[in-house]
């Protein structure tokens, strides 16, 4: 008999992006039946997806490896706590199901003995008897387990799916992970605060499924919330697949503007001409925001004077303490100056406020995404890029880098690093001193191999480059809603 799944976990078993499967369903290519798949479908379509000399838990493995986020993340057992629910629950219903089936071992006996009494008095009777007998002796047969149908009992082990209601978005609990965690990293827009416990923004109401306590919390719930299912999710984590209610971000509009003093944890050479800067948050108040929005940065010098400047956050919203910015050199750009003077170093403080900026994209909409950088524009295609992968926002993705200067491709080997681990991601780096017209050969060199009506472009650099890009990409016919631009000036502050 088949196993049933969603698509999201489908897709995670056998390694394959979700849209992917949508796209065979829509196409009549795969079987469905109310949103889910069967373990024998998904053989049929994707024969390879279990090699037959591979041990269960090696594949499990890599399919979390390569399958379950393709980013950088802690990879753990659950603790000893739910691992050890997680199998109570299986034993249990392992148990239930070998009690019923003895039960209706017995009850086919019975069946049979009571066939054979009458079978010398109606030729119907024999001809019954015999067929009960032959498919009670096929029922009987072992067949070869379904090796999907194991590994999914596998996987349930390890972690938890999770699905958002009203949004329908899903997303997985892995490690020690709490639900607020995990659905930050897979890019989703929860309300939250501190992350601790203390606030009570990340409350959610759980409609099934069961969760655990793995932290305590100070914020007190009514008992009206407590009977509802109300938990914080910074403080729970699941024990089996659950729905919980809750509101997320629809975009930037949804954001509040918060101002935290952070402190610089790095200071780092990416270039002769450009900086890593690194600023961490507290632990009870971290910084939330949308990849590709910025931020304002200011302090004060040991002689008293006032430093400040707007970069694009060039990190992932999955990481909310750890704030990343990449700082070019620049004359009229006061903090730039100062961190490049050694002014500022590790553990100093500085002011953040922010987000700010509406270049962000929407996970649900599934398009290909192409991103158009030029020099330090890249800072927001990083933040997008990391959000991608962790949102598992799109099946492909390309980036398109033109450098104006000599450093101007500082995170190049990253890029590259992307395309070697990751299928459908392609990067193309241009230099060029004109940043207009080295924008209309890039776009030209792509659109001459894409379907550019198909995706959603995001354009990121000085004025001259965003202008020319978003003209050549109209002229290669990609529709005027599939483009998002952020201009910057002096390739620093976004507007």
């Amino acid at each position: 008999m088949a196993h049933w799944l969603s698509l999201a976990r489908a897709a995670k078993l056998v390694g394959v992006h979700r849209s992917r499967l949508q796209q065979m369903v829509a196409a009549g290519e795969l079987a469905s039946r109310e949103g889910q798949v069967s373990t024998t479908e998904l053989l049929r379509a994707f024969p390879g997806s279990i090699p037959e000399h591979t041990g269960d838990l090696e594949r499990v493995t890599r399919i979390k490896e390569e399958a379950f986020g393709r980013r950088v993340r802690e990879r753990m057992l659950p603790s000893q706590e739910i691992l050890a629910q997680r199998l109570f629950a299986q034993g249990q219903e392992l148990a239930d199901t070998r009690r019923h089936l003895q039960r209706y071992h017995v009850l086919l006996e019975e069946l049979l003995r009571r066939l054979a009494e009458h079978q010398d008095t109606s030729p119907a009777s024999r001809e019954l008897a015999d067929w009960a007998e032959s498919e009670f002796a096929r029922a009987l047969a072992l067949d070869a387990p379904d090796r999907l149908e194991v590994l999914d009992t596998v996987l349930e082990l390890m972690s938890a799916h999770v699905t958002v209601r009203p949004s329908g978005r899903e997303f997985f609990v892995e490690g020690h992970d709490s639900l607020l965690q995990a659905g930050l990293k897979s890019g989703l827009g929860f309300a939250y605060g501190c992350g601790n416990g203390t606030c009570g923004l990340c409350k959610a109401r759980v409609l099934s499924g069961e969760v655990r306590r793995i932290h305590a919390h100070d914020y007190p719930l009514s008992e009206a919330e407590r009977t509802q299912g109300h938990v914080l999710m910074c403080c729970y984590a699941p024990v089996s697949d659950v729905q919980i209610e809750t509101l997320e971000a629809a975009g930037p509009a949804d954001i509040p503007e918060q101002t935290i003093v952070t402190q610089i944890r790095a200071v780092t050479p990416l270039a002769d001409d450009t900086l890593l800067l690194h600023l961490q948050t507290p632990r009870s108040s971290r910084l939330r925001f949308l990849a590709g929005q910025s931020a304002s940065l200011g302090t004060a010098l040991a002689n008293g004077a006032d430093v400040h400047g707007t970069y694009p956050i060039a990190s992932c919203p999955c990481d909310d303490r750890n704030i990343q910015f990449h700082v070019g050199r620049d004359e009229q750009d006061s903090l730039a100056t100062a961190l490049f003077a050694g002014a500022l170093k590790a553990r100093d403080n500085i002011t953040l406020t922010g987000p700010t900026g509406r270049f962000v994209l929407d996970p649900t909409r599934g398009r290909p995404l192409v991103f158009a950088a030029c020099d330090l524009g890249f800072a927001s295609v990083k933040s997008l890029v990391e959000y991608a992968l962790s949102a598992d926002a799109a099946a492909s993705m390309t980036i398109l880098w033109l450098a104006t200067r000599p450093d101007g491709h500082y995170l190049d080997n990253q890029c590259r690093a992307w395309v070697d681990s990751l299928d459908g991601f392609a990067f193309t780096a241009r230099q060029h001193d004109d940043p207009a017209a080295g924008a209309a050969q890039l776009v030209e060199s792509w659109a001459s191999g894409a379907r550019p009506a198909d995706c959603d472009v995001f354009i990121a650099g000085p004025a001259p480059f965003v202008n020319a890009a978003t003209q050549a990409f109209r002229a290669a016919s990609v529709p005027e809603t599939h483009l998002l631009t952020e201009t910057l000036i002096r390739s620093q502050t976004a507007v």
